[in-house]
């Protein structure tokens, strides 16, 4: 497994990620994440197929940049209806998400949580070993599994390029 040595900080304290760095015309990782305790129900990438997907990963929707990173999407992404299927990865509970959710209003966004295997953080690159959390990025996905836009944010406390993914969305989605 790939480990990338302050791969990402927070306030300047550097922490190691475990997965490697995904880039534009990448295929895309495939994924199964709980949308229930218990793996009992599972999401995966593969179920939207032929869509467009944004992933909007957060360390956890419990801080103020988490929750306005899901908010700004959640918002966004409504306009594209089912053209789009919008996700957000964190290691939260799924419960504790679902809790979150229906506390913000959230209705655009499918909530997936990692917290089981970091399979997908692992895959993605967004893996943070020391604190296992995951690190703040945004993917833009095409159709056809094709990565055309990835965002690392290399500093947990800053929120992503959110007109820079909004912009490749709008052109991937039409």
């Amino acid at each position: 497994m790939i480990e990338r040595a302050a791969g990402v900080t927070h306030r300047g304290r550097p922490f190691t990620v475990i997965g490697p760095i995904l880039k534009p015309g990448d295929k895309a990782p495939a994924f199964a994440l709980a949308t229930k305790l218990f793996f009992v129900d599972t999401v995966s990438l593969a179920e939207s197929a032929g869509k467009t997907r944004l992933i909007s990963v957060v360390p956890s929707l419990n801080t103020g940049i988490c929750d306005a990173q899901t908010r700004r999407f959640n918002e966004e992404v409504g306009a594209y209806g089912d053209k789009v299927a919008a996700y957000t990865i964190s290691v939260d509970l799924p419960v504790a998400q679902q809790q979150w959710c229906e506390a913000a209003g959230i209705s655009n966004i499918q909530m997936l949580s990692d917290y089981r295997e970091m399979s997908f953080g692992a895959a993605y690159g967004t893996y943070i070993k020391e604190l296992r959390l995951e690190q703040r990025a945004v993917f833009v996905v095409d159709g056809d599994d094709i990565i055309r836009y990835a965002e690392y944010v290399p500093e947990i406390s800053q929120h992503p390029n959110y007109e820079a993914a909004l912009i490749v969305l709008k052109e991937v989605a039409g």
